[in-house]
């Protein structure tokens, strides 16, 4: 049976201490109803803090890097897949994933989130950036879905889901 897998993208160097707050909540959240969590894989920021989360809650990780070297990985992420790709990685990380779920906004998570709404996927937004909101949900009304908590991001999630 395939694992259903959760990709959480986000800041890393300028996470707010919001979004990590989130993130680590989001990461133990995906760990506890099973699924496995894909995020970029760095030791920074979003994706630092969601697999944290996730380990917490004894969950899968996995992380898709943007270099070719084993430098800078989360220690919580499980399975590291170096990629040597940069910021072309981030196609592979949604495409990879049953859902994605942005936890903050910034440049990479914006492109993220595009790729995903033109790969016709499921995206959970989860941030305070109001403008970013409307835009997004402009682009994809059917699939850009807007949660103000961790706990309605799971639930949005599962309603995608099943």
């Amino acid at each position: 049976m395939r694992r259903i897998i959760i990709g959480v993208m986000g800041r890393g160097e300028n996470a707010t201490a919001n979004d990590l707050q989130n993130a680590y909540a989001l990461g133990q959240l995906i760990a506890k109803q099973g699924w496995v969590l894909l995020t970029g894989g760095r030791n920074v920021g979003v994706m630092d803090a969601v697999s944290k989360g996730a380990k917490s809650a004894q969950g899968l990780t996995i992380g898709i890097l943007p270099s070719d070297n084993q430098d800078g990985i989360s220690s919580s992420v499980d399975i590291a897949i170096l990629t040597d790709m940069g910021n072309a990685r981030n196609n592979i990380n949604v495409l990879t994933s049953d859902v994605v779920i942005a936890c903050g906004m910034g440049a990479g998570t914006a492109s993220e989130i595009a790729l995903a709404l033109k790969g016709n996927k499921h995206v959970i937004l989860l941030t305070n950036d109001e403008e970013s909101k409307l835009f997004f949900k402009k682009l994809s009304p059917q699939n850009v879905h807007i949660v103000e908590s961790v706990e309605n991001a799971i639930i949005t999630a599962k309603a995608i889901l099943y």
